[in-house]
């Protein structure tokens, strides 16, 4: 059960998990924000991979439109919608990339065609067609025949540290709970909002 007196991460770990056992999709798939050099927002769906270190962390190209626009502007929004279940979570705060180390880690533990494509995809850049991309995989495939595929060092993950956390939860009549813990000198600050 929610407790607004608790740590936001355990709640939002308790929520995670209750999605999760309620076999809600994907239910680690979360929006991200992100706003580019020219101020122009733009949204997409990635997977939360952990919580650790006081972040919700993600992985994937350094170089893509979203690596970019966090290179330019660490400042991020992330938004958790499991709609069967009336809830979401959203998290505002500063994307810093993990440690080599543990992107290192989690890029052993993925599948090896996904690491392949890793290599293969130069992310949001532009290709003749979808072959192009087959082929590049083929040739990656050939170059790490027999042995282990390192990871990319334009790949990576980046933790996003919080500074607000809104938790959901819709009700009927559109007389929704909703709470907001905001960071404060390093404690969490909680306010009830009005839906």
């Amino acid at each position: 059960m929610f407790d607004p007196n608790k740590d936001p991460f355990e709640n939002f770990d308790q929520l995670l998990k209750s999605a999760t056992d309620q076999k809600i999709p994907e239910a680690n798939a979360m929006a991200l924000a992100t706003v580019n050099q020219k101020g122009v927002p733009s949204v997409r769906t990635v997977y939360l991979k952990e919580v650790s270190q006081g972040g919700f962390v993600f992985y994937g190209n350094y170089k893509s439109h979203k690596g970019q626009d966090i290179e330019h502007n660490p400042h991020v929004c992330l938004n958790f919608y499991w709609p069967a279940i009336w809830q979401q979570v959203r998290v505002t705060g500063v994307a810093e990339k993990v440690s080599a180390e543990q992107s290192d880690a989690y890029f052993k533990s993925r599948p090896r065609l996904s690491q392949i494509g890793a290599w293969a995809s130069n992310q949001s850049s532009e290709i003749p067609n979808h072959q192009h991309l087959i082929l590049r995989v083929q040739e990656y495939e050939r170059q790490f025949d027999g042995q282990e595929v390192p990871r990319p060092p334009h790949w990576g993950g980046w933790r996003v540290i919080p500074s607000e956390i809104e938790f959901f939860f819709g009700l009927t009549g559109r007389l929704h709970e909703r709470y907001l813990y905001q960071r404060d000198n390093g404690s969490w600050k909680t306010k009830i909002l009005s839906p």
